[in-house]
């Protein structure tokens, strides 16, 4: 065998050799994920939301501090209730928050980072309808099939609904869902009713359902004649409808609203605000139908109220902690006392 060739021939053992028992290129290893829950505090809704956040979704902690990430600018009042923060399929976020008590608007902004912010929108989403008394607990979710984000909200609009004008003491508290289509957050639909289960609805949280189908998690704001003030599920094939009848309570004997829900593996675990008692709460289900209140399970920031859940990168969780770390202010230590 000449020279040439057995170079050649080398050359194709070693190379063999490397690829079968060489050094391997491993695997990707998965993304960490966490949980993020965005919250407000109800005595200091002119300073903004807060973040917390948990690695097992039952036991959240404070991040920056407890201090607010964005101050409201947006609105009739300039206050930020009900935060909902949304993670786009591109990574951005975009927040939605009620701007008052009465008005017609909500706010809008949106981050890369949870740390620099967009300029703040007031959207005009009820301005059509003179007899609108309020715009309450915004939510945002991804349409995938129409590739759009929908925003939905509850309303009041005076003399509309009659049959229930009274569910909750007063004609100006009397709610049904709205919504508009956006897939830029610059242009939006014309607003149309969502949904009217013909009863006093606020605080929709939608989630995709196992089926293909939506779950949307809603409180019935029923105050007279029996009260209610608590969870329920409904459910639609597509967020076009139709809806089903509302299911029985998911929560106990307490007033409960704010539902955020959100599925970690088999299971759906929702979120709320037991306001009354100044608690998150949160109830878990398997099979959407038999739920079981884990309440005294979680544990949230002290005088969190009505929030909304995320899995998040803990890699981004890393970053707002090294930030808030930065950004803390230097307490100096006062010297130690002189001996005598």
């Amino acid at each position: 065998m000449g020279k040439a060739r057995w170079h050649r021939l080398g050359f194709f053992v070693t190379a063999w050799l490397f690829f079968v028992g060489g050094p391997r290129v491993r695997a990707a290893e998965p993304e960490a994920m966490c949980y993020l829950f965005a919250y407000f505090y109800h005595d200091r809704e002119g300073e903004g939301f807060r973040l917390a956040w948990s690695e097992d979704g039952y036991a959240f902690t404070a991040l920056n501090g407890g201090r607010s990430y964005l101050k409201p600018e947006a609105g009739e009042a300039r206050i930020m209730r009900d935060p909902c923060l949304y993670r786009a399929p591109d990574g951005r976020f975009h927040l939605v928050w009620t701007t008052g008590w009465t008005g017609r608007t909500i706010g809008y902004a949106s981050s890369a980072d949870l740390l620099h912010w967009s300029e703040q929108k007031t959207l005009p989403v009820m301005a059509h309808e003179a007899e609108a008394q309020n715009c309450w607990a915004p939510e945002i979710v991804w349409d995938s099939k129409e590739r759009q984000a929908i925003i939905v909200w509850s309303t009041t609009i005076l003399g509309r609904y009659p049959e229930t004008a009274m569910s909750n003491r007063r004609p100006e508290r009397n709610h049904r869902i709205y919504a508009v289509t956006t897939q830029d957050f610059s242009t939006f639909s014309p607003t149309r009713l969502f949904y009217d289960g013909g009863y006093n609805v606020i605080d929709a949280n939608l989630i995709p359902g196992p089926d293909g189908g939506w779950l949307m998690f809603v409180k019935d704001e029923t105050f007279a004649p029996v009260t209610q003030k608590n969870i329920r599920l409904v459910r639609a094939p597509s967020l076009a409808g139709p809806w089903s009848a509302p299911s029985p309570p998911l929560t106990g004997n307490y007033w409960a609203e704010g539902p955020t829900a959100i599925r970690v593996g088999d299971e759906y675990r929702v979120y709320f605000d037991k306001h009354m008692l100044n608690a998150i709460g949160m109830v878990r289900s398997r099979d959407l139908v038999s739920w079981e209140d884990v309440s005294d399970r979680v544990t949230f920031p002290k005088d969190a109220r009505h929030g909304c859940i995320l899995h998040v990168p803990r890699a981004l969780v890393s970053r707002l902690e090294q930030a808030a770390a930065v950004a803390a202010p230097i307490i100096p230590v006062p010297p130690a006392p002189s001996l005598p």
